[in-house]
């Protein structure tokens, strides 16, 4: 089918012309050098925000590795919110040694109104000038050893918004871990960093992250409760002329979803709440764009919206070319499935090229098997199909926040092999 073969190429086009200058960034990210920050006295004093719902099984965990800092112990405050718990997440934090509040409330729920509460009661306890910046992580995650004294340096720069690098503790155990792994690595090494090489906004990505108290301060605490509170954060920083800066040396790991349905659930929620974001977001962006001429803010626009757009018109339109051929002109069926199948492949291999060469880049920090490597590269694409159907829904669907078990309870020494 004619038509069918222009629409897919058509919409090739748009998706190479939107996303070309990621393609530089591969380029630019395979030859140029991470940024290294100078090395500072510590003197900033932070406080970590932990949101916990029923983490009773890793927060122990986080809370060492923050403790095992070669960053001076004396300036950093750890704050436990153990937000809807009906576990022993109090308990374990508190023998942990952190500073532990608890909440329930089951109408506003989400990491967005935890950190709301725990920045409200820093501000009556001690005011928000008390610290110079906030580290906000998920109980999941643990730290490498310099993690702080790094991100330290790099607020110290001016940076007042930093991420990470971010890597997975269970990356090998299947197909789904290994493409949110994967994901995020190619996040780290060929956007954020390679943002941060340009001198434009990085992304942050839901954990690992500092905000400088000007920040903080200026939005009196905690203000975003989208479904994604990390993109609106970004996106709403990126509007008001913010930069969120990359330190590739500060590195942790947190843990993936191993069943599909959690998956399923997670993304759905990830999915509607760039929904959220474009609805609420997408105009200024577009305005920054157009009218302030700020990569930035393209960037971002290309974040939440075409990608998405470009999914779901492909898959419709070619399953609605297959239907009707099927129904209505079974000549038809065969040009038609040999369209959709060189779209496929020309996607897969797309997909494929996007997961090896992050992992080819990354392949001394992702701790499984030689095989599982390899293997990841070639169920990536797949992962990233799921989306698609997951998009659709997204756009039907009331969505809600959803538990994601985790049960890596591995210790920052076994997981880096120091124990």
């Amino acid at each position: 089918m004619t038509w069918l073969h222009v629409f897919n190429c058509s919409i090739a086009a748009l998706f190479l012309l939107c996303y070309s200058y990621q393609l530089f960034y591969i380029v630019y990210g395979c030859f140029k050098k991470s940024k290294i920050y100078p090395e500072v006295e510590p003197k900033n004093r932070y406080a970590v925000l932990i949101p916990a719902r029923n983490e009773e099984a890793v927060i122990g965990q986080l809370i060492d590795s923050i403790k095992k800092q070669d960053y001076p112990l004396e300036l950093l405050d750890i704050y436990v919110l153990a937000d809807n718990c009906d576990d022993k997440t109090k308990e374990v934090a508190e023998a942990s040694g952190a500073i532990v509040y608890e909440r329930q409330n089951k109408l506003k729920v989400g990491k967005g109104f935890a950190l709301e509460f725990l920045l409200n009661i820093i501000k009556k306890t001690k005011t928000l000038d008390y610290y110079d910046g906030y580290f906000i992580f998920d109980a999941d995650n643990l730290l490498n050893a310099r993690y702080i004294t790094e991100m330290d340096k790099c607020l110290s720069a001016g940076n007042k918004i930093v991420t990470s690098y971010r890597n997975s503790k269970n990356y090998g155990t299947n197909w789904i871990s290994a493409g949110y792994s994967l994901w995020f690595l190619r996040e780290a090494r060929f956007l954020n960093n390679v943002r941060t090489l340009l001198g434009t906004s990085c992304a942050v990505s839901g954990t690992g992250f500092l905000v400088h108290r000007d920040i903080i301060k200026k939005q009196n605490g905690w203000k975003h409760f989208l479904l994604t509170e990390d993109i609106e954060f970004t996106t709403d920083q990126v509007i008001q002329g913010e930069s969120v800066a990359y330190c590739d040396a500060a590195q942790f790991y947190d843990e993936q979803p191993v069943t599909f349905m959690q998956s399923w659930n997670q993304r759905l929620r990830w999915s509607k709440g760039f929904l959220q974001v474009w609805r609420c977001y997408g105009s200024k962006l577009l305005r920054g764009c157009v009218k302030e001429k700020r990569f930035s803010c393209y960037d971002m626009l290309m974040t939440i919206a075409p990608a998405f757009v470009t999914s779901i018109l492909t898959i419709v339109v070619n399953t609605g070319a297959l239907a009707y051929a099927l129904i209505f002109n079974t000549k038809l069926i065969v040009p038609v499935l040999i369209e959709c199948a060189i779209t496929f492949i020309s996607i897969y291999l797309t997909l494929w090229f996007v997961g090896a060469i992050s992992g080819i880049y990354e392949w001394k920090n992702i701790r499984c098997s030689v095989f599982k490597k390899i293997k990841s590269f070639f169920t990536f694409p797949f992962f990233m199909l799921t989306y698609i159907p997951i998009s659709i829904t997204a756009l039907f669907k009331n969505v809600t926040w959803k538990d994601i078990q985790h049960h890596v309870s591995d210790t920052i020494d076994s997981l880096e092999g120091n124990a």
